[in-house]
């Protein structure tokens, strides 16, 4: 009997049979109990064949989907997957760490839902609010995580004939998102929901860090182990390669990392040119001059997303690639988000081409200046944030001219 039930075919039929059951509206509870009571263990790759097996035999897409969130609960704990190591860099290395980065937001949310109830009877609803506001701005950012998934991983495992769970997991991703998107909704104060009643507001929040905290499970048990048995090296190179212009989720890889046997492409190395209208650097080149210019620059597109930032040897605020690809408006505390739609807004429409400010940090005397970008028939291209630590330069008199390595 061992033997049958440790059958790959018999282990996908049964676990295809308990899905059908939850199809016919059997509970979740007494299919876990069963499912548990004929297989302890079930490899994450019976799930998958389950999977594509139901769609081909004709179950719609839509309910297996439907189905998803209610058989990956039944399966927890239950679905055994090899803990392969990667190096660190590697796209898989980059998806757990920022899965763990994601938990940890999760659990810092479920601590402000416990406390709101109190907050709410002290008279400290407002603050409380606005420290969950700040948390679901950081969460949005799994859409650059999810958008590396649907846009660099997924074309590889379909062409591997993997198509099922890519299909699933797409559709409850754009699930995550609607209920990030309601989850916000509430929050924002200008709606006047930001102190609705913890009773009402909680629901809401905690189905969208739910959807956000399923994700990572069947990631780490299904999804990325079946990643790594099917991507050849060459094609995890191409994921790695296209990692950054889609952007990091709360995390920044600071391993750089391609596959033994794998050569750089052309334009990565310091072979190729980039030809400009007024001369030309190697990629290299460009990196290095706009790196060792005094001052920070930041480049936002014309879509408000942040796009490049430059990596000084003093950089004045803090800056890692998890900001790239996203949303500048979410750089930035809620706060100040208003100015900065107003400078983007006045930039977008020609009415302004600059903005200054300048401020006291730490003792020293920083200036920042947002500069509207166009092209050459007057179209906006985006903005350009330029910060400069001016302390030294304002304590200059006279002139030097003669040269002197100990001065500034």
């Amino acid at each position: 009997m061992s033997e049958i039930l440790g059958s790959s075919d018999n282990r996908v039929k049964i676990l295809k049979n308990q899905i059908r059951r939850l199809h016919d509206g059997d509970t979740a509870q007494e299919v876990k109990n069963e499912l548990q009571s004929i297989l302890s263990q079930i490899p994450y790759e019976d799930v998958v064949r389950a999977e594509q097996e139901l769609i081909a035999e004709g179950l719609p897409r839509e309910e297996v989907i439907r189905l998803c969130d209610v058989h990956t609960a039944v399966l927890k704990g239950a679905i055994e997957q090899p803990g392969r190591e990667v190096a660190p860099g590697h796209p898989v290395d980059t998806f757990r760490q920022e899965n763990l980065a994601l938990g940890l937001k999760i659990e810092e949310l479920e601590s402000a839902y416990r406390k709101l109830p109190r907050a709410a009877k002290e008279g400290e609803l407002d603050d409380m609010v606005l420290n969950i506001r700040g948390l679901f701005n950081e969460l949005m950012d799994v859409d650059k995580h999810y958008r590396r998934k649907e846009y660099l991983l997924f074309p590889f495992l379909e062409k591997h004939g993997i198509t099922a769970p890519p299909m699933v997991m797409w559709a409850k991703h754009d699930e995550t998102r609607a209920l990030l998107k309601k989850a916000l909704e509430v929050l924002d104060p200008s709606k006047g929901t930001g102190t609705a009643h913890p009773e009402e507001i909680v629901p809401v929040l905690r189905a969208a860090s739910d959807s956000v905290n399923d994700m990572i499970y069947k990631e780490n048990q299904i999804l990325l182990p079946m990643a790594l048995d099917t991507l050849l090296e060459e094609e995890w190179a191409d994921v790695y390669r296209q990692s950054v212009e889609i952007g990091f989720c709360l995390y920044d890889p600071k391993e750089e990392w391609l596959p033994k046997g794998v050569e750089p492409r052309s334009g990565e190395t310091a072979l190729g040119r980039v030809n400009l209208s007024t001369g030309s650097f190697t990629v290299q080149e460009i990196e290095a001059v706009l790196d060792n210019l005094p001052v920070d620059v930041t480049f936002v597109d014309k879509e408000d997303t942040v796009r490049y930032f430059s990596r000084g040897k003093e950089r004045i605020f803090d800056r890692n690639r998890a900001i790239l690809g996203r949303k500048v408006q979410l750089c930035h505390p809620p706060s100040s988000v208003g100015t900065v739609e107003k400078i983007l807004e006045d930039f977008r429409s020609g009415r302004q081409e600059s903005a200054a400010f300048w401020i006291n940090l730490r003792g020293r005397f920083i200036h920042i200046e947002y500069f509207a970008l166009r092209d050459v028939d007057g179209e906006y291209l985006g903005s350009l944030e330029v910060s400069q630590d001016l302390t030294s330069k304002r304590k200059l008199e006279g002139e030097q001219r003669l040269l002197n390595y100990g001065k500034k």
